[in-house]
């Protein structure tokens, strides 16, 4: 059966250890986490192997991502930073890596020292045996790009990101696009109106999860139902504890399991 996981402290207000305890027992099996320091990585690898769980996604950094794409320290310092990403993951068995490729309406234009930054991303996540995942935002030029130029490349595929696409793309759906390269899933809800990234629990806003789920359920992609929800984006949780939270989402993701397998 397919795995289900959600991103540590999605509801504030437990201690890591306590978290992943909970996450196994409403159902979860496997976890999504920013790139956390190497003391928080090793009580997360603790924790998972004493709770029989698999990490599932690393989220890389990036605050400043746009920098990527520019001369100077600053973007030389996002790529360290990312590679960093990519050998915490290696290093607690942790097999994809998701990667923006921008950040705000406005973002860089594709530049060679971009191209030359990702390009040795990807080669230091292969030496890793890490995948990166390409997660959609605002533009979708840059996807197209990095699909393009790295089509030969095995670590390399999708993160569909169904809340980003209700709010920021609206018009465009990327799994008919991308939906061969998937490798990952970001799902949560929104209101459907334009930048309101809430992170919301799925059925909890306007987004279709019929046809979400029918996307997943039409592609071949085999890895976790995902959820990555927040309570920093939205006041609709403030008055619910982390434990009932999370039996909530566990509900949503076995709803979508069902949905998208039958089962």
């Amino acid at each position: 059966m397919r795995q289900i996981a959600v991103n540590l402290h999605a509801k504030r207000g437990l201690d890591t250890k306590t978290y992943i305890g909970k996450m196994r027992e409403v159902g979860f099996n496997a976890l999504f986490t920013e790139t956390p320091d190497e003391r928080e990585l090793e009580v997360i690898a603790n924790a998972l192997a004493a709770n029989g769980m698999e990490y599932a996604l690393m989220h890389a950094p990036f605050d400043h991502i746009n920098d990527m794409w520019k001369i100077g320290e600053a973007g030389d310092r996002m790529l360290s930073e990312l590679i960093a990403s990519v050998y915490r993951a290696a290093k607690v068995g942790c097999p994809v890596v998701v990667v923006h490729l921008s950040s705000g309406n406005n973002p860089p234009t594709i530049t060679d020292i971009g191209r030359a930054r990702y390009q040795i991303l990807v080669e230091y996540a292969a030496a890793k045996g890490v995948k990166i995942a390409f997660e959609n935002q605002r533009k979708l030029f840059n996807l197209a790009w990095a699909f393009e130029y790295f089509k030969d490349a095995p670590n390399v595929g999708f993160c569909w990101d169904c809340g980003h696409e209700g709010c920021f793309t609206q018009g465009i759906e990327f799994m008919p696009l991308y939906g061969d390269k998937l490798i990952a899933v970001h799902l949560h809800d929104n209101s459907g109106k334009r930048d309101e990234d809430l992170h919301l629990l799925p059925f909890d806003g306007a987004l279709d999860f019929g046809r979400i789920a029918n996307r997943l359920r039409n592609s071949t992609y085999e890895g976790p139902i995902t959820l990555e929800v927040f309570d920093t984006n939205n006041h609709a949780y403030d008055f619910v504890t982390p434990a009932v939270f999370l039996e909530k989402a566990a509900m949503v993701a076995k709803r979508l399991r069902l949905m998208v397998d039958g089962f």
